[in-house]
């Protein structure tokens, strides 16, 4: 959401915050997380690790949005192009699919299947996607409310927010109804005003310990996690708030996501090569997400990876690790490849219709925000 050239060291932690999501759902899919009805095996104490770890993730790239977003102007251009990319995923696996003959929702669900390809955001298709794209329509009114807020104000206006989408949660024993962990907008826009606010005003702790916060932050939920899954082993009562530690919208989560982005504040990167290099993957790293998540393919790549690396399904730490480095590995690097494919596509394309009459009116509408 940036105008200008992208920072490397942020751009790193985009990819990392991408690799991160691509571990949490290896850990989703390969069962390796503890659960109330199974043993507490190490698999399972190193993936609720390794999640605990992971689980900053999606915040942080909500708080680079928000970080550098606040200075930047809304251009409608780019909620376009943001869906045109979900459409070129959804549309594209649906093809491959289909004539593969791989079972799609299409073909099980026949039009009512086709509305979550043709309507990705409104049927969540992809739920961060749909938060994401909601997010950056509504940055506009948010960039307007906090450039004309006192910072007392902003501080009292997101205080109230955390509180009531994090802070009563995060100690609640009992569940919420119109809690949905942080899998929605309004957490998103609790987040993307955080972020601004850091932006204007800064943060001193979180500067000078950022990285003690994040590991911090990590380890309390771990601990906490385990210790609920000791205590629910006696009390029922304990099973719900085993899950809290690893909601997005827990406080640890939260400020283990900010003291991570401050953290990468400090790396240093030099320009050349490799910066250019970091800035080129963290603008393709979407098409990570926009790939293994896809409502087809969800629920088959960990299938495929663990056929071709563990046919025999066996258990224990070594084949664990393998199966999750080959996983983000191949994720990643098709990932890259379809979206590096994706970009010069619609590079030509842009170009075609950069002297049409309806290209030139979109770009009327970008400039009706700048300056605002």
């Amino acid at each position: 959401m940036a105008d200008k050239k992208r920072m490397a060291n942020y751009e790193l932690l985009r990819i990392l915050a991408m690799v991160m999501v691509v571990v949490m759902h290896f850990l989703t899919w390969s069962d390796s997380l503890p659960a109330m009805d199974m043993p507490l095996t190490g698999s399972r104490v190193l993936g609720a690790l390794m999640e605990s770890f992971c689980l900053v993730a999606v915040n942080v790239y909500v708080l680079i949005s928000g970080y550098f977003g606040v200075n930047s102007s809304f251009k409608p251009t780019r909620a376009v192009s943001l869906l045109c990319q979900v459409w070129f995923y959804t549309l594209l696996i649906l093809a491959v699919f289909t004539a593969a003959g791989i079972p799609t929702a299409l073909s099980g669900h026949g039009i009512y299947g086709l509305i979550q390809y043709l309507f990705p955001i409104e049927t969540e298709h992809y739920w961060f996607i749909t938060a994401y794209f909601m997010l950056y329509l509504l940055t506009p009114v948010l960039h307007q409310g906090v450039r004309h807020m006192s910072r007392r104000q902003l501080q009292i206006a997101i205080g109230c927010l955390l509180i009531l989408f994090s802070g009563i949660k995060s100690i609640s024993p009992v569940v919420f109804v119109f809690d949905r962990y942080g899998y929605d907008l309004p957490w998103f826009i609790c987040v993307y005003l955080v972020a601004a606010y850091l932006r204007l005003y800064g943060s001193d702790f979180f500067e000078k310990k950022g990285w003690l916060v994040y590991v911090g932050s990590c380890l309390a939920g771990f601990g906490l996690h385990l210790t609920m899954w000791f205590l629910g082993q006696r009390w029922d009562c304990f099973h719900y708030y085993f899950t809290v530690p690893f909601h997005y919208n827990f406080i640890f989560c939260l400020t283990g996501a900010i003291g991570l982005f401050y953290g990468f504040s400090h790396v240093q990167i030099r320009e050349g090569r490799l910066a250019g290099a970091i800035r080129k993957m963290g603008s393709l790293s979407l098409g990570i997400y926009l790939l293994h998540e896809h409502i087809d393919l969800r629920a088959l790549w960990y299938g495929w990876i663990q056929r071709l690396i563990n046919p025999m399904e066996k258990e224990g730490i070594g084949f664990f690790l393998g199966e999750l480095f080959l996983s983000v590995g191949i994720l990643f690097a098709a990932g890259m490849i379809i979206d590096w494919l994706r970009s010069r596509l619609f590079l030509a394309v842009t170009r075609k219709l950069s002297k049409t009459k309806l290209y030139l009116k979109a770009k009327e509408l970008d400039h009706a925000f700048e300056g605002k």
